[in-house]
């Protein structure tokens, strides 16, 4: 089970990486290294998680009942 600490991002562009949506909600995996590069690991519609550039997206704070209605719609 997903831990407090699941971050959702909303994408806001998709120069690059059109196999994402503008204006869906992910969900953001820790990397910390991916992150120092400028990049974030989310969770696409194919279900995998991929690296794309962080300026695609926008931080998201969701009620803790939304976050796990996302969780498990997923």
């Amino acid at each position: 089970m997903p831990t407090r600490e699941t971050r959702f991002v909303l994408c806001i562009a998709n120069r690059g990486a059109e196999d994402l949506e503008v204006r869906k909600v992910y969900r953001v995996l820790p990397d910390k290294t991916a992150t120092a590069a400028g990049h974030l690991r989310v969770i696409d519609e194919s279900g995998e998680d991929y690296l794309y550039p962080k300026i695609l997206f926008r931080s998201i704070a969701l009620p803790q009942s939304v976050k796990k209605a996302v969780l498990a719609a997923a």
